[in-house]
């Protein structure tokens, strides 16, 4: 027993290289585009650099320490996740933000399995998911020294031209690490040193363009390719998130199958989906595909097969493809389960749609209090359906959007009011819709809320009657958030202590239903 062999945990290099030394030039790839994003977004940015990267290491550490295992920070891969995860988010966000990341990537994907070599998706993106799911409209605003914009592919998704020129540079909205140059130098460096090897990034970056050229809508459009080839982070994931020798394949046609799963998922999830970019997600699932691709892609040895060979027939023979008992059974408890929620969905789909209905009618009702029946005027729903599920007003009321008007009629049929249903999408968690009802004369009757999922006891305060009342019975042409309190005028709204965001997309949706009824249902 004394003469057996203990094999290290992966990556494993078969050459002169190390860990350590692996780890170092993938650092020293980040440099350009971590010293153009602070260039380019501020010296705010290298503070979140710096928190991030010092969260990580001091989290290895102290896990290390209590759990008395050896100091591993010398191969310098928590270096790395804390550089990753600071490149990847927006370079603005609250210090906390990176902190918790880091921490989460950390302890969660990466000691708790283990340490380096034992984690099954790459930690700086597991840190990037927990933070989308835990602060997600921080982790969606991108803006800077009080210029506030939309990424290049949010603004290709809203219609909007976008340059491609300053996209390549990285002089564009988005998240630290956005120079495609910068990144590029980097990824040849990886390349050059023998850090990576070409299959990943290539097949990545083909596969997507071909996914993206065949069902995007535009074809082999080059200045739509290099759009989203260029927007996003696709580059970043193609060559420094996908390639991580801990969670990507062994074998060559292994990586390549790899690469071409994250190219085509990354695509799909570009155009089908509700996410502007879902490089993170493409990674992760097919991080959990790469122990069945390195169980099944095995490379045949040297001199297996050849004429001459002899074969031991009593040794045990090798058998043929199977797959492993555990993920039938955990795929046929997925189908189940998904099956039993699609048919309580089925079943339950017209009711929940019967319900949303009468909440919003209700909330109609509420906001028209002379209607005795709500109704819809075929003019009026024409001139929204022109909007055509745009951004109302081109940002000047921030992501306000105008979903529909209802007119309230009293028991003679004649029109009273009408109920603007109205969204801003700035809420701190996100959507917040409401019912803005106004009568013949141009009077603001009051507001009510369809949608609202702010935080409780802060954010919610908002759907309080004594907040709402402020709207009430008001003749203006705009509102106007006090953050401080103190309102006087007709005009003024004190903002919910604690809850500025929250109150701000509310005015903001409000004056885009005040100025919907000015500009369009009254001419």
């Amino acid at each position: 027993m004394n003469n057996m062999l203990n094999v290290s945990s992966s990556p494993h290099f078969r050459s002169s290289h190390n860990t350590g030394r692996e780890m170092l030039y993938v650092i020293l790839s980040l440099l350009p585009a971590t010293i153009f994003g602070v260039f380019h977004f501020g010296l705010y940015t290298l503070a979140v650099v710096i928190a991030s990267v010092a969260a990580a290491c001091l989290t290895e550490y102290c896990f290390n320490m209590v759990c008395r295992r050896k100091n591993s920070l010398r191969d310098f891969s928590a270096v790395v996740t804390g550089l990753l995860l600071a490149l990847v988010i927006p370079p603005h966000v609250p210090l906390y933000v990176p902190i918790l990341g880091s921490v989460f990537a950390i302890l969660f994907t990466k000691c708790f399995f283990g340490g380096l070599g034992q984690n099954f998706m790459n930690p700086a993106l597991a840190g990037r998911a927990f933070l989308l799911i835990s602060f997600g409209k921080v982790m969606t605003d991108y803006s800077y020294d009080a210029v506030s914009g939309a990424t290049p592919l949010a603004a290709l998704a809203n219609g909007e031209a976008v340059s491609v020129r300053d996209m390549f540079l990285g002089f564009a909205m988005g998240h630290t690490g956005v120079s495609i140059a910068a990144l590029l130098i980097g990824g040849l460096f990886l390349l050059y040193t023998g850090t990576i090897t070409w299959e990943i990034p290539v097949s990545i970056v083909a596969v997507f363009t071909v996914v993206m050229g065949l069902f995007a809508g535009h074809g082999f459009d080059p200045m739509f390719l290099l759009t989203h080839i260029c927007g996003g982070g696709l580059i970043l994931g193609a060559f420094f998130m996908a390639t991580d020798p801990v969670t990507s394949p062994m074998t060559t046609t292994g990586q390549l199958i790899y690469g071409a799963l994250i190219g085509a998922l990354a695509a799909l999830f570009r155009f089908y989906s509700g996410m502007a970019d879902g490089m993170s997600y493409a990674i992760i699932i097919a991080n959990l595909v790469v122990p069945l691709l390195d169980k099944y892609i095995i490379p045949q040895p040297w001199g297996v097969g050849k004429k001459g060979q002899t074969v031991d027939l009593d040794a045990p023979q090798k058998k043929g493809f199977s797959v492993p008992r555990s993920a039938v059974v955990l795929c046929l408890i997925t189908a189940i389960a998904g099956g039993a929620l699609a048919g309580v969905y089925t079943m339950t789909k017209d009711q929940i749609e019967y319900n949303q209905m009468m909440a919003k009618l209700q909330a109609y009702k509420e906001v028209i209090p002379g209607a005795a029946e709500i109704v819809y005027d075929d003019a009026l729903t024409a001139k929204v359906e022109e909007l055509g599920g745009e951004v109302y007003g081109e940002g000047a009321f921030g992501k306000a959007y105008i979903n529909e008007v209802a007119v309230g009629v009293d028991e003679s049929g004649n029109t009273v009011g009408y109920g603007i249903s109205a969204t801003s999408m700035e809420g701190y968690d996100g959507e917040i819709t409401m019912a803005v009802g106004m009568d013949t004369e141009g009077k603001l009757l009051g507001i009510s809320f369809t949608t609202l999922n702010e935080t409780a006891g802060m954010g919610m305060l908002v759907n309080e009657d004594s907040w709402k009342a402020q709207f009430a019975d008001k003749e203006v042409e705009s509102f106007v958030l006090l953050k401080q309190g103190g309102s006087s005028a007709d005009n003024e709204i004190d903002s919910v202590s604690g809850a500025s965001t929250t109150s701000g997309a509310v005015v903001n949706a409000v004056n885009a239903a005040l100025d919907y009824y000015r500009n369009v249902i009254m001419q």
